[in-house]
């Protein structure tokens, strides 16, 4: 089977009918509403237990029904449900969280346990259903984490209408929530009198998304959503430089310790302000000029409103988030510890271990004749950007210090300008440099990808889960996006 879906890797519909194998009829097992299961998801790097927490019914069913049965294989873990009475499997779906990047840094490896609230979406179901979550072991293999027999007639299940003073917005209707790809962008560190802001921000960013490949080709698969709740305060969280803003979301940049991680914790009540739009990926929108950002596949990302780099943030973060595709950088620093285990092929379906070179994942789309693995000139590309992180690393130091320090305004602004002006700077350079290469038009396997300069490949010289800049996706992550959108729109 593996084979055969290696060799067949793009042919999308075909590959969810051998991977879901029999065609779920929604109506036999679900009615036109959601069911949202909340629960705890505890533990460190070596244990890890799920707990639940509350169930809700919830409006329409925003996702396909026809495609129930997930057919990517991505993402750290799966939810499954199946009917009580056959055990018949009638929906699953693969996601990353929170917690499951928590488990690979230094904390969870030293025995910290922490825990998040996280939840699931499924359809609501007729009858009575086991609800179970897998998690991958260090082989990438799936084994069962929780599970739990639901009764959709429970009294437990909680049936409340949405709070009123949540505005939702329609900035693009193309049709039926079931036969689209639905986005919800949700204000965060926007106060009352700033609605009009985001508003404008969102139509902004929408011709940014719909600017690029292959968003700009599929603009009528999609409906765009936005939710607005106001904060107490504008802005979001700054643990390095000692400010806590008052938002609805409590965002916060140093999520996981990374200082440009830009995250939120307060699950629940992300889940509440968008509990009655129909959708099926969330975009947080940051109202910060900060550069950062986040994108955790099946969960959301988070995108800052007023950078210089707000752009490219929202592209790039959206295909994390999306379709799951992996960071292919490798010189900058992260906060994950062997996020990607050695002598594993890693499910992502942009990068690889090249431990089969003969059936590489994107093997029907390589250039032909290309050598596996793909030379490119990367000693020296290594040495132009460490040399720039290293200055960038001194020079954000030197900003928290100061800012820590309350120095003046005037000396932090310089400060932060020359930072930004080395960044754009900078990736000019690293433009220049790429499209210089012998290999940049090439589909091949390019050693440095997934944060580890050895072992990990990725498909071609550039792309925008590479560098940063006004640049397209490779076309093995254009192509794992477009199955994606086909899949919910179908």
């Amino acid at each position: 089977m593996k084979k055969f879906l290696f060799i067949k890797y793009f042919i999308f519909f075909f590959n969810c009918f051998l991977i879901s194998q029999t065609f779920i009829n929604f109506n036999n097992f679900f009615i036109n509403k959601t069911m949202r299961i909340d629960y705890y998801h505890i533990g460190d790097a070596k244990e890890e237990i799920i707990t639940l927490d509350k169930i809700y019914e919830q409006g329409i069913w925003a996702g396909s029904t026809k495609n129930l049965i997930d057919c990517f294989n991505n993402g750290r873990y799966f939810v499954k449900v199946y009917d009580y009475s056959t055990n018949q499997m009638i929906f699953s779906k693969g996601f990353d969280s929170y917690f499951g990047e928590y488990k690979t840094t230094t904390s969870a490896l030293k025995g910290i346990k922490r825990t998040y609230h996280e939840s699931v979406l499924i359809p609501f179901p007729k009858n009575k259903i086991i609800f179970t979550i897998e998690k991958r072991d260090q082989n990438n293999v799936l084994h069962q984490l929780f599970v739990q027999v639901i009764d959709p007639n429970g009294i437990e299940i909680i049936r409340k209408p949405a709070s009123q003073s949540i505005k939702i917005f329609k900035f693009l209707k193309n049709g039926h929530p079931q036969n689209k790809v639905d986005i919800v962008f949700v204000a965060e560190g926007y106060i009352e009198k700033e609605e009009k802001k985001f508003f404008s921000d969102v139509k902004r960013l929408m011709e940014v998304f719909f600017g690029h490949e292959p968003y700009k080709s599929y603009k009528e698969k999609f409906n765009i959503w936005g939710a607005f709740y106001p904060s107490e305060e504008s802005g979001c969280d700054e643990p390095t430089y000692g400010s806590f803003k008052n938002t609805i979301l409590n965002t916060s940049f140093n999520s996981l310790g990374s200082q440009r991680y830009l995250l939120t914790e307060d699950n629940k009540t992300l889940r509440d302000i968008i509990s009655y739009v129909p959708y099926d990926t969330i975009v947080i929108l940051v109202n910060t000029k900060r550069y950062g950002g986040g994108g955790i596949y099946n969960l959301y990302c988070t995108v800052i409103s007023d950078n210089f780099w707000t752009n490219y943030i929202l592209i790039h973060e959206f295909g994390h988030s999306f379709a799951g595709l992996a960071d292919e950088y490798y010189t900058s620093s992260v906060a994950y510890n062997e996020f990607y285990p050695r002598g594993i092929e890693p499910v992502e379906p942009n990068i690889t271990a090249l431990l089969d070179i003969r059936n590489l994942k994107w093997k029907s789309l390589c250039s032909p004749g290309v050598k596996i693995p793909t030379p490119w000139e990367k000693e020296s590309f290594e040495k132009m950007d460490n040399e720039y992180q290293k200055i960038r690393r001194e020079l954000n130091k030197k900003i928290v210090e100061m800012r820590r320090k309350k120095a003046s305004w005037e000396e932090i602004k310089k400060l932060e300008e020359k930072s930004e002006r080395l960044s754009r700077e900078h990736a000019k350079k690293v433009d220049k440099f790429l499209e210089k290469s012998k290999s940049y038009d090439l589909i091949g396997a390019f050693e440095g990808a997934g944060y580890s300069a050895k072992g990990l490949y990725r498909p071609m010289v550039d792309c925008i889960m590479f560098s940063k800049g006004v640049k397209p996706y490779c076309k093995i992550c254009e192509k794992a996006i477009i199955r994606v959108i086909e899949y919910y729109s179908e």
